[in-house]
């Protein structure tokens, strides 16, 4: 009896072709819920995309040197890479100009990581305005035709209807009249704002710092009734009002809500920077009894200097919210609240993607530099922002100078040539081994085919998972893939035939062959992957995608 073990081949066989039927039924699958095709995605070579140039301006009017140019390419690159795109292309223009090209129809995500120059700070809350005063003025004049229309009043209570309108938010209307106003009275926004902004009552608006009782960065003190004034006459809703500006951290700033709430925030000078933060990432909350939640949040950790720079805001903070609850402190119409000032807001190009303060479980100064920013955000606004985060504020502030879709710099036609040389090569390949290897041949078509459709459909599942684009450089690489698999049968089939010239039966020369061959087989892979992946990292573009498909 043997004492070699008994091997089942058809067994693996049938393993490898139930793997590659379930990653086939996964891919139809994707196309058919139209989350992905059933072809992978072509880079800007054979489709074309969407084409940016950015021309770069300093806050200061400083020079722009070329290694400010080269780490604002370097940053962008990072972030279109980081979010899934493959294949782009990010080059140098005119001396300044940044061209930006995207391969397909890029996500609005994307687009805003290559605008935005994600230019961080944490400042403090002052003032938290809810609505212009346009809003609130039509609001207020909305209640007051209502109670005209009904009046029944006198007209004395009617008057009276009129001057509270002018002086309480629209949140809280005055009494409403009786149905006897006989005129429609109105509240325009200017006199809404000069309500609100007249802090003193002396009825004029100043320009000069408000009285403060601190000397901190939440101090009323850094704002005038002017600020204020203009606060309330900024329409926070308008899309002009959405683009976001270049700020500067050391003064109090008016700033809109991102989402477009109309949030009006008046922020003190900033407390830190986004400099300061050493690393970001998204996921789901973790509550601290260690269960996961589905509320996406995005994990902040800060460097040396933001770590004290924070743990003394997150103490200032603290005290004012306690300060709030010890004695339940209520504002006036034009005042603010220790609640408000107990705010931090986080400022993304002059917009405030939120202002929220310590959850009631923090008790005492963070002072590990840990932080978890969480809102209502979505996977992607949550990956998107931790990108921006983590790759640093561009060393300078761009202008959008054009932005355009761009057709294939080659084409189908170039990509139909491409896989046409393929097929001629293959053909070849099958009649040298015909020629060469009779029967054997067979077998090793047959591999091929297997493998072609293997590394067709890891090629399909990466687009879909990981946003890889195919390339006339990526499809050279897969042709290239074929000669190197075929120099493998080559190796395995010489090593047969001197097995037999050695006296030994075919079935006896298969497993002799393999044994001896199986090592400079290994090696010859091992060597062509090695090279691809030296390829990979210090190549870009489209050299990147021929060492790619090379490897795969």
């Amino acid at each position: 009896m043997s004492s070699k073990q008994i091997k089942h081949p058809g067994r693996r066989l049938l393993v490898l072709l139930v793997v590659i039927a379930i990653g086939y039924a996964a891919l139809a699958l994707g196309a058919a819920t139209h989350r992905t095709s059933m072809t992978p995605g072509l880079a800007l070579d054979l489709e074309g995309g969407t084409q940016i140039i950015l021309t770069p301006t300093t806050t200061d009017g400083s020079t722009i040197t070329d290694e400010d140019v080269q780490q604002a390419i370097e940053i962008i690159r990072q972030r279109v890479d980081a979010s899934g795109v493959a294949e782009a292309q990010i080059s140098r223009q005119g001396g300044q100009n940044i061209v930006v090209a995207l391969p397909g129809q890029p996500s609005q995500e994307t687009l805003e990581l290559v605008r935005t120059s994600a230019v961080l700070y944490f400042r403090p809350v002052i003032r938290i305005i809810q609505g212009s005063a346009t809003a609130i003025a039509q609001a207020q004049n909305q209640y007051l035709a209502k109670a005209a229309a009904s009046a029944s009043a006198s007209p004395q209570a009617s008057d009276a209807a009129t001057q509270d309108a002018t002086s309480a938010p629209a949140s809280e209307p005055a009494q409403e009249p009786t149905p006897q106003a006989t005129a429609v009275p109105t509240v325009t926004a200017e006199q809404v704002a000069q309500t609100y902004a007249d802090v003193n009552q002396d009825g004029t608006i100043s320009s000069d710092p408000l009285p403060a009782t601190s000397d901190d960065h939440s101090s009323d003190e850094w704002i005038t009734e002017q600020m204020i004034y203009d606060a309330y006459m900024t329409d926070c809703t308008a899309a002009d009002n959405l683009t976001g500006v270049s700020q500067d951290p050391s003064k109090a700033v008016i700033s809109c809500a991102k989402d477009g709430s109309g949030a009006t925030y008046i922020l003190g000078p900033a407390d830190i920077a986004g400099t300061d933060i050493s690393r970001a990432s998204s996921g789901l909350e973790t509550t601290s009894q260690g269960t996961t939640t589905n509320k996406w949040v995005v994990s902040l950790e800060f460097d040396k200097k933001g770590t004290d720079e924070f743990a003394a805001v997150s103490k200032r903070l603290l005290a004012y919210r306690d300060a709030a609850a010890a004695s339940a402190s209520t504002t006036t119409q034009t005042g603010s609240t220790d609640s408000q000032k107990a705010r931090f807001a986080i400022v993304l190009d002059g917009l405030t993607l939120m202002a929220s303060g310590f959850s009631s479980d923090v008790t005492t100064p963070i002072t590990d530099g840990r932080v978890q920013i969480s809102g209502s955000f979505t996977q992607a606004q949550a990956n998107t922002l931790a990108n921006q985060l983590s790759f640093g504020s561009l060393p300078l502030t761009f202008t959008v100078q054009s932005e355009q879709q761009i057709s294939a710099t080659l084409g189908i036609e170039q990509l139909r040539h491409g896989l046409i040389a393929g097929l001629v090569g293959f053909l070849l390949i099958i009649v040298y081994l015909a020629w060469q290897y009779r029967g054997l041949a067979v077998v090793a078509v047959t591999s091929l085919v297997a493998a072609a459709g293997v590394t067709y459909l890891a090629i399909a599942l990466l687009s879909w998972a990981m946003g890889y684009r195919l390339s006339l450089a990526g499809v050279a690489g897969l042709i290239i893939s074929i000669g190197i698999t075929m120099d493998s049968f080559i190796i395995y089939f010489e090593r047969i035939r001197d097995e037999v010239r050695h006296g030994r039966t075919l079935v006896a020369a298969v497993d002799e062959g393999w044994s001896h061959a199986r090592q400079t087989i290994i090696v010859s892979d091992a060597v062509n992957l090695l090279a691809a992946v030296v390829l990979y990292f210090l190549a870009v573009g489209g050299v990147q995608g021929f060492a790619f498909t090379l490897g795969v």
